[in-house]
């Protein structure tokens, strides 16, 4: 089942294939409620940020289940606006105060710039905060670390300045929106693609080759929108606050063949050029 399958970083750390996301999740009940129907169902790989500001929320979820510690994985973010090195440690600390877990799995870089100023330039504040980040990792504090909704041109400086190549790139990625020229560069460097708005916040489930295939196989087109991220080998966040969709996003053990994935290139997605955001 996917909820027992891993990939592999760079570094060798395994990850589960699939993660619970919590973007949009209201702190408090929501998301607590959200995190422990995930972990009672199955999931072990939980994606939150200090900017969704339920960090406390999930933490809680994850002690009260009593899963072993080793058995999870649990992912956060620096804030976007937030670039450079004393800064990132003590943004990493409160996130650690939050979530109360230990040490975390994965620690990303929420965007290449501030939400309130999409396209800044912030490259050697992101050097700095690379810099703390390698730092945390290199003491223990952090098993592996990346980026999100950075472009090559955003990943290059961080490995010239450092020498150090992110494990991960989280980034909008679902049927019709594959960003394949940063894709291509990721799968080149050995950086895992995680692909967050899987299911494209629900835009894209009425599709008609979608929906076609969906009936193919028997399955959802949500099913279809996740097996697909798992066929291009990334790794997919769904989210929702509702058990039945919360266990149906787990049920993904059919394959789509070659013929289904040619079908699936000719989607395309009239909100491309929205503005994005996780």
């Amino acid at each position: 089942m996917i909820k027992d399958e891993f990939y592999t970083l760079s570094n060798g750390v395994k990850i589960p294939k699939i993660a619970f996301g919590t973007w949009q999740v209201k702190p408090g009940e929501e998301a607590y409620n959200s995190v422990a129907m995930a972990l009672k169902n199955g999931y072990r790989h939980i994606d939150t940020a200090l900017a969704y500001e339920n960090e406390e929320s999930v933490g809680q979820a994850i002690k009260d289940s009593k899963i072993k510690r080793e058995e999870l994985f649990i992912t956060t973010k620096l804030p976007s606006h937030i670039k450079g090195y004393k800064d990132t440690v003590d943004a990493f600390n409160l996130s650690l105060k939050n979530l109360d877990c230990g040490y975390l799995d994965l620690y990303l870089i929420h965007a290449p710039w501030p939400w309130s100023n999409v396209g800044q330039d912030c490259v050697e504040g992101n050097i700095e905060s690379w810099r703390a980040m390698i730092d945390l990792y290199n003491q223990g504090l952090i098993k592996a670390i990346g980026v999100s909704n950075f472009r090559e041109s955003d990943i290059k400086p961080l490995i010239d300045a450092t020498g150090f190549t992110p494990h991960v790139d989280q980034i909008r990625f679902f049927i019709g929106n594959t960003q394949e020229q940063l894709y291509n560069y990721c799968v080149k460097n050995n950086i895992l693609i995680e692909a967050y708005s899987p299911l494209a916040t629900g835009n894209i489930l009425k599709n008609e080759i979608i929906q076609k295939i969906a009936d193919k196989h028997n399955v959802t087109p949500a099913k279809v929108a996740l097996r697909y991220c798992l066929e291009r080998k990334t790794l997919p966040l769904p989210k929702s606050t509702h058990e039945e969709r919360i266990i149906a996003n787990l049920e993904l053990d059919f394959r789509l063949d070659d013929e289904d994935m040619k079908e699936l290139a000719l989607v395309h997605d009239s909100n491309l050029d929205r503005p994005y955001r996780s």
